[in-house]
């Protein structure tokens, strides 16, 4: 099939395109033969538009399912909610038959989806933007809620991910959130008139919402009304001169270590956040 995708829409081809990758290398740091099946089904020139292949989003999925695969061990009820999954694969890499997964993305998102992956009464789709909240009635009340979001809290603004944080909070209060993000130096160079080309025929979309390590532990916390732990997962790369320099950083140069991509984990708080 050959989509017709633009705008963020277009991303979940770019992750992709390093998650297949990795998935079909002997020594990948992911094992994702569905994801292996939608690359190959995809009539689409990754290369060209999004350069060679490198592991950042296989390693990526591999954080997100460690924490969820530990959190389902601990809550084997849970209901595990994934913001613009895209052609994420998740569910077939995480064994979990008491689970429910909701799968949030955009119409747009979700009919891609539907042309490989088929929900059911398990795993459910709805066809929303994250930050309309009426996705939140898809969630059962009374059971353990994990909220993921990969590659998405960048794009939006920082009024927005702290309104939809806030409402979470409000909504789902105990529950776990997973997100990454990205350094303010690459916001801004993704905001400016040049933008981030990721190769000489692919620009990446604006991400407006760019934020420092150091950063998100009061910023959060501000935005919640109180004091939230904030979990800083490591991020490295799976092999190569990557992985050592990325090492080397976080070990010798924190004030650069700072300012790299990340990811992280919080727990809402139990008690009502600030409105």
């Amino acid at each position: 099939m050959h989509p017709e995708l633009t705008d963020i829409p277009e991303t979940m081809l770019w992750t992709l395109h390093n998650r297949a990758h990795e998935a079909a290398r002997a020594d990948g740091c992911i094992t994702d033969s569905k994801c292996l099946e939608i690359y190959r089904a995809i009539d689409y020139d990754y290369q060209a538009h999004f350069g060679r292949a490198d592991g950042s989003h296989g390693v990526r999925s591999m954080l997100f399912d460690r924490q969820i695969s530990r959190f389902i061990k601990e809550h084997p009820d849970a209901v595990i909610v994934n913001l613009g999954e895209g052609l994420e694969t998740q569910r077939y890499r995480i064994d979990s038959p008491g689970t429910l997964w909701v799968s949030v993305d955009l119409p747009a998102g979700i009919d891609i989806r539907e042309r490989f992956i088929a929900p059911d009464e398990r795993h459910l789709h709805v066809a929303r933007n994250a930050l309309d909240t009426t996705w939140f009635d898809a969630v059962p009340d009374g059971r353990p809620v994990f909220i993921a979001a990969q590659g998405l809290f960048m794009y939006f603004t920082t009024v927005e991910v702290a309104a939809l944080m806030r409402s979470m909070a409000r909504r789902f209060p105990g529950a776990t959130v997973m997100f990454d993000y990205i350094g303010r130096f690459l916001s801004k160079r993704t905001l400016s008139e040049k933008g981030w080309m990721k190769t000489d025929t692919y620009r990446t979309p604006p991400m407006p919402w760019g934020v420092y390590r150091n950063e998100l532990q009061p910023l959060l916390s501000a935005w919640l009304g109180q004091q939230v732990p904030v979990h800083n997962v490591t991020f490295e790369l799976p092999r190569g001169p990557g992985k050592w320099s990325v090492l080397f950083i976080e070990k010798y140069l924190p004030q650069l270590a700072n300012k790299l991509p990340g990811v992280c984990w919080l727990q809402l708080p139990e008690a009502d956040p600030a409105s």
